[in-house]
C-alpha cells in the first residue's frame, strides 16, 4: 500500500512519455515506407522487468539485417503495458500469457491479439524461510497474485503440489473461494503480481511470476521451492507477442515475430534463463 503514490506518479509519467514515443514510432514507420529512405523503421515494444536478453539479441539482429529498430519500453506491472498498447502508445508487447491477455480484453473491451508465441515461463513458489514446500506448517501464509488469471494459476500450482484441492467447476480461473480442501489451513494474501516477491519477508512463501522472480534475484529452476510443471496442458500459459487486432498482419511486426522465433533466440533463452524458460512457438503451431 505504501508504494501506491509513487507508482501512480510513475505510471502517469510513463503514460506521457509513451504517448509521444508511440506516435513518433508510427510516424517514423510511415515516413520511411513512403519515401523509401534508409532511415530505420522504428517500433516500440512493451516488456515487464529489466532482464530481456532474448529481446536484446533479436533487436541487434533486426537492426543489422532488416533496418528495423525496436525500442524496449519497460514496465513494472502487468496492466500498464496493455493499457499503453490498447491506446496506441506502444506498437507491440511481449510479457504476458495468452490467458492473461484474453481476460484483459474481456474486462476492458479491447482487441489485443496474439501475433506470435514466445516462451513458457513456469510460475514458482519461493520462500526465505523454508527450502521445500513440504516444510509448510499449519496456518502458514502464502502470497499469491490477485489478478484473475494469475490468481487461478497460482492456486492450480498449489493444488499440483498437493497442498490444496480446488473445485473442478472453477476451471482455469479459480479464486480462494474455490478451495475445497486445505489440510494445513494455509492462509492466502492476494497482492498485485509485482508485490508478491516483495512480500517474502512477511509471509512464509510467495507465488511469483518468472520475470518478477528473476528481477528479484532468483533463478527459477534452482531457487523455487516448487516450480510449475510444463505439460501438454500448459498452452494457456504460453507467453505471446501482442498487437492490436487491426495490426495483426503488419509485415514489419510479422518480421519481428519471425526473428524472435529463431534457433538463435532459442539458444539465448536457454542460456540466459538457466533452463527456467522454454521456447514454445513450435508447440503452439
Amino acid at each position: 500500500m505504501k508504494n501506491k503514490p509513487f507508482l501512480a506518479t510513475l505510471t502517469l509519467s510513463a503514460s506521457l512519455f509513451l504517448a509521444a514515443c508511440g506516435s513518433a514510432a508510427s510516424d517514423s514507420a510511415s515516413d520511411s515506407a513512403a519515401t523509401g529512405a534508409d532511415e530505420p523503421i522504428k517500433v516500440t515494444l512493451g516488456v515487464v522487468g529489466e532482464v530481456n536478453e532474448p529481446w536484446d539479441y533479436v533487436i541487434e539482429e533486426l537492426k543489422e539485417k532488416e533496418n528495423i529498430e525496436v525500442e524496449l519500453v519497460k514496465f513494472t506491472d502487468y496492466t500498464t503495458p496493455n493499457n499503453a498498447l490498447a491506446e496506441g502508445e506502444i506498437d507491440l508487447s511481449s510479457f504476458q500469457t495468452e490467458i492473461f491477455m484474453d481476460n484483459y480484453n474481456k474486462d476492458h473491451g479491447t482487441d489485443l491479439t496474439t501475433i506470435g508465441y514466445t516462451v513458457m515461463a513456469p510460475l514458482g513458489l519461493y520462500s526465505e524461510k523454508i527450502t521445500s514446500f513440504n516444510e509448510l506448517k499449519e496456518g502458514d501464509t502464502i502470497a499469491i497474485p490477485n489478478d484473475v488469471s494469475n490468481e487461478g494459476r497460482a492456486l492450480i500450482l498449489l493444488q499440483t503440489s498437493g497442498l490444496i484441492k480446488l473445485d473442478p467447476k472453477a476451471g482455469l480461473v479459480p479464486t480462494t473461494e474455490d478451495v475445497i480442501e486445505n489440510r494445513l489451513n494455509l492462509q492466502f494474501r492476494t497482492l498485485e503480481s509485482n508485490q508478491t516477491a516483495r512480500a517474502l519477508q512477511d509471509v512464509t512463501a510467495s507465488v511469483i511470476n518468472s520475470g518478477m522472480a528473476v528481477d528479484a534475484g532468483f533463478i527459477p529452476s534452482e531457487d523455487a521451492v516448487f516450480l510449475e510443471p510444463v505439460t501438454e496442458d500448459s498452452n494457456p500459459y504460453y507467453n505471446v507477442i501482442a498487437a492490436l487486432d487491426e495490426d495483426a498482419d503488419n509485415e514489419v511486426f510479422q518480421t519481428i515475430v519471425e526473428y524472435y522465433q529463431s534457433e538463435g533466440t532459442a539458444k539465448v533463452i536457454k542460456e540466459s534463463s538457466k533452463g527456467s524458460q522454454f521456447p514454445v512457438w513450435d508447440q503452439a503451431e
